[in-house]
């Protein structure tokens, strides 16, 4: 399985908006040039995360994107899910039907385990968890 640059980019974005969370909005221009991704996508992946209630949009000179939720209420899974659509494998794993053979398939098993593994993953991780994983990571490097 490999993630479209709509969900690296976009999950990259919220993070930087929970990094930055209690020090108001950051304007898209910002974190397009700290994560390197151009203000013309970034506008479009912001309107995605607004409009599933992720982010919230503050106009005027000071204004920008801030979270609509604290970065504890939200999942991974859900960021994953408004960006890239539901965790699938196969076809198969979600629909039955789609094949003759997915009653017996002993790979249609595998595929669903794996499935599963990964919204598992997805569900455990909030964006707190990240900034909390980004905080310990930069004390290591300050310790060496």
């Amino acid at each position: 399985m490999k993630l479209s640059t709509r969900t690296r980019y976009g999950i990259r974005a919220i993070l930087e908006l929970a990094q930055n969370e209690g020090r108001g909005p950051l304007q898209v221009k910002t974190i397009a040039q700290h994560q390197d991704i151009s203000v013309k996508y970034l506008e479009q992946l912001m309107t995605m995360l607004r409009s599933t209630g992720f982010v919230r949009s503050i106009r005027g000179s000071k204004g920008g994107y801030m979270l609509a939720k604290a970065p504890d209420q939200i999942k991974l899974s859900d960021v994953f899910d408004c960006l890239e659509g539901h965790v699938t494998t196969v076809e198969c794993v979600e629909d039955k039907n789609y094949c003759a053979r997915a009653a017996d398939c002993i790979a249609r098993q595998v595929w669903a385990q794996v499935q599963d593994a990964i919204k598992n993953v997805l569900q455990s991780i909030t964006l707190q968890d990240l900034v909390d994983r980004a905080k310990d990571k930069k004390m290591l490097n300050y310790q060496i």
